[in-house]
């Protein structure tokens, strides 16, 4: 197993549209929800969501090929384009390993409209073509002028996580020298409305992760991209190391369709499952971005779990869910919040989980309700999705690597 490195991270969500925008809206401890405007939510249950910012055009890109892209694949080049930029990189041979949930699903939605209006028909061949993933993520790969083999994964709330530790282990088996991983999901009025649908959302549109009275998440959108490059290659190339991801584990929980096991029991297998691999005691964890979506069972079952992953540990592990600021970006958040994990790394600080009144008891470790200056070595990010998908990365900051 190769030494794994990342040498580019990049991230687009409601906080921002880069690394500095992100890491200064989570330092200051702000939340990033605003009202929907892509589409009518005047007769859903809630109106407000994590919505980003898009430029209308992007230097370097043809606007024309900028409008055939759709809303996540724009999110996507962005937060992929900053990464391959923090590497050194302008595109190049490389695998491209993608998460997502819902994909293009906006481009169906307008399909079924204009069908169900009996409109013109001349554009809906181009949108039956652009609604498949892979013709997105094609044309994402051409503007950024990435060649190589495409792999989307679509593993509900865990597709980013699963696509970053796919890529570390393409790398560390020594498959591939390095690969351009991520995830991304946009606001859809199909998504938005079935999540409302389920009362997941919170009514108030703000979410309380591990409140007692924590009402549902909140829905937001954006990409987060990284380049995992074998640490050899890395200094081959003469690049700064933003960190290196020491272990990746997924496990399935087949409990139920849309609920975790009670007591965590998939979540507490990733987790032992890629401390193990890591060589890590759960004391040695400096941080742990949780799932952390603020729903009544998800927040229980991930809090037991990591209790009995960490055991006397406990009250000492320092947890939050960065949900709290962003919403819950479904197919894009287990990315999102690994660059989260990075930006922690460089920069030494905590990112809070916001909204708190009353932790709810069954809580025991210690869950950051304010950012916090912290030396951080070592984190963990745990991502958990509907048909019982679980997955943990970890990560560890270069200056301190083993």
């Amino acid at each position: 197993m190769r030494p794994v490195a990342i040498t580019g991270a990049g991230i687009l969500t409601s906080m921002g549209a880069d690394l500095a925008e992100n890491a200064a809206g989570f330092r200051a401890g702000r939340t990033a929800f605003r009202p929907v405007d892509l589409f009518d939510v005047s007769r859903q249950r809630v109106g407000t969501a994590g919505q980003a910012e898009l430029p209308e055009s992007v230097p370097g890109v043809s606007r024309k090929a900028w409008q055939r892209m759709d809303r996540g694949s724009r999110m996507a080049f962005l937060a992929a384009r900053e990464a391959l930029e923090m590497a050194g990189l302008s595109g190049g041979d490389m695998p491209v390993m993608i998460g997502t949930s819902a994909a293009a699903m906006p481009v169906g939605e307008q399909y079924y409209l204009q069908a169900i209006e009996g409109k013109s028909q001349r554009r809906q061949f181009l949108r039956v073509e652009s609604y498949q993933p892979q013709h997105q993520m094609a044309a994402m790969m051409r503007a950024l002028g990435v060649r190589g083999p495409l792999r989307i994964l679509s593993n509900a709330c865990a597709s980013g996580a699963n696509a970053i530790g796919h890529a570390f282990q393409l790398v560390s088996e020594g498959k591939a020298e390095r690969v351009l991983a991520g995830g991304y999901d946009a606001l859809s009025q199909l998504v938005f409305a079935g999540f409302d649908s389920l009362q997941a959302l919170s009514p108030s549109g703000i979410p309380r992760p591990f409140d007692a009275a924590r009402d549902g998440l909140a829905l937001g959108e954006g990409a987060g991209f990284v380049l995992v490059e074998s640490l050899e290659a890395a200094k081959a190339r003469g690049v700064d190391v933003m960190a290196r991801i020491l272990s990746y584990a997924a496990a399935t929980d087949i409990h139920h369709l849309t609920q975790p096991h009670p007591e965590g029991d998939a979540a507490l297998s990733t987790m032992v499952k890629a401390t193990r691999a890591a060589g890590l005691e759960p004391e040695q964890i400096d941080y742990i971005n949780s799932h952390g979506t603020g729903t009544p069972l998800n927040d229980v079952a991930e809090a037991r779990a990591i209790s009995r992953w960490a055991g006397a540990a406990t009250p000492k592990i320092r947890v939050s869910s960065t949900k709290s600021s962003i919403g819950h970006l479904l197919g894009g958040a287990g990315s999102v919040e690994s660059v989260i994990c990075l930006l922690t790394l460089r920069d030494q600080f905590l990112p809070a989980s916001l909204n708190v009144r009353e932790i709810d008891p069954v809580v025991e470790f210690d869950l950051v309700q304010q950012p916090r200056e912290a030396v951080v070595k070592t984190v963990l990010t745990n991502s958990f999705g509907f048909g019982g998908a679980n997955a943990t990365l970890v990560f560890q900051r270069e200056d301190w690597s083993r």
